[in-house]
């Protein structure tokens, strides 16, 4: 397989990354057992179990963690910055992170109509992206799955046949929302074989958390009950997180199929602005408001503030500093749609930026852009 070639180090890229590791040792040591608990919980919108994460913490110093992406096409702001957001305090926290490239998965669920070659551009573009956007690399490994798994077959493909053997096939379709399908739908025989797979990835990546989205929720919770059947006590936890929706009303989910309804991450700042323009925001309402949604997991984690302009007849400017105090303002009418709007769209372009910036001066990054934008997802 192709797999994605190490970049050259740059002349005292050593010494720095000892510097980087050393300075996020001694930020995690300063840290409380409560702060780093904190830290890992504030990104699951669910944990199963709280108690099993703190014990994790007590005795194992340098936790693992397991991320993983299948490269499908363009990347929207949620698998963009959110994850930026959440592997970032992952490490931050003490933890080592594996990002599995699911390259392989990607073929199985007949991505980019099952081409290999293409589906590991993507891979390529996402990790670029990943990059530009501020990913904290220093406690982060990526590795692809084909690679991975054809380099150590016989311990994988063993953990894969024995999930297998203690499930039927009915509980194993019921995890099929992972592959973005459903139970009803008419499923290849490699599309019921992928979750037997993904549940070993957790096993053969030596995870002691899963950090994934809540569509992921079903596998990560087949990974526990088959920690049941082997006995094994340490059970991976599962940090669930949120899932971001589309800005049309009713899109619990954020779609790529749907252009106009998600943030894509090399969009330019007039589409971020139309795009919002047109958002689903119904004055006084916070239940169901993507723009809120925007506003809660993406504005306030990476700012720590939401600002708005505006004119002194209609309030006046205003720093919001936590989201209750947004929440409040929302619900009386004293913040409005038109008051939401610009200031969210001002701060998803000023995330945005840099990663623009890399992609049209990066001369490498351009081509791969391209390549995604017009050859391979066209």
């Amino acid at each position: 397989m192709d797999s994605t070639p190490a970049p050259e180090a740059a002349p005292g890229a050593s010494s720095s990354a000892t510097a980087a590791a050393e300075d996020l040792a001694g930020g995690v040591a300063a840290m409380t057992l409560d702060e780093r608990f904190a830290l890992l919980r504030g990104i699951g919108e669910e944990c199963i179990q709280e108690d099993e994460l703190r014990r994790l913490l007590e005795n194992k110093p340098v936790p693992i963690c397991y991320d993983g992406f299948e490269p499908s096409g363009r990347m929207h702001i949620a698998q963009g910055i959110v994850k930026t957001i959440n592997v970032n305090k992952m490490v931050r926290a003490g933890c080592k992170v594996k990002i599995w490239i699911a390259d392989w998965f990607a073929q199985l669920n007949n991505k980019m109509g099952g081409d290999l070659k293409k589906i590991q551009t993507v891979g390529r573009y996402m990790i670029e992206i990943w990059k530009a956007a501020g990913m904290n690399l220093d406690g982060v490994e990526f590795l692809w799955s084909s690679e991975e798994i054809n380099r150590r077959a016989h311990e994988y493909w063993p953990i894969v046949m024995d999930i297998a053997r203690k499930n039927n096939v009915k509980r194993i379709t019921r995890c099929c929302q992972i592959m973005g399908r459903s139970d009803q739908d008419d499923l290849t025989a490699a599309q019921i074989f992928y979750p037997c797979m993904q549940c070993a990835d957790i096993f053969f990546l030596k995870a002691d958390i899963c950090q994934l989205g809540m569509d992921q929720r079903k596998v990560n919770v087949l990974a526990r009950e088959y920690c049941d059947y082997i006995k094994r006590k340490n059970k991976p936890i599962i940090l669930s997180h949120h899932m971001l929706p589309g800005f049309k009303e009713g899109q619990e989910k954020m779609s790529k199929s749907d252009p106009s309804s998600a943030i894509f991450m090399e969009d330019d700042e007039a589409q971020v602005n139309v795009k919002i323009k047109q958002a689903f925001c119904p004055p006084k309402i916070v239940e169901g408001n993507p723009c809120l949604e925007y506003i809660k997991y993406i504005v306030f984690p990476w700012f720590g503030r939401f600002e708005v302009a505006r004119k002194e007849s209609n309030g006046g400017n205003k720093t919001f500093t936590s989201m209750d105090e947004l929440i409040s303002d929302y619900e009386t009418g004293a913040l409005h749609p038109a008051d939401v709007k610009p200031a969210l769209a001002k701060a998803i372009n000023e995330i945005l930026q840099p990663v623009r910036d890399h992609f049209n001066n990066n001369n490498e990054a351009k081509v791969l852009l391209n390549t995604v934008k017009y050859r391979v997802t066209s």
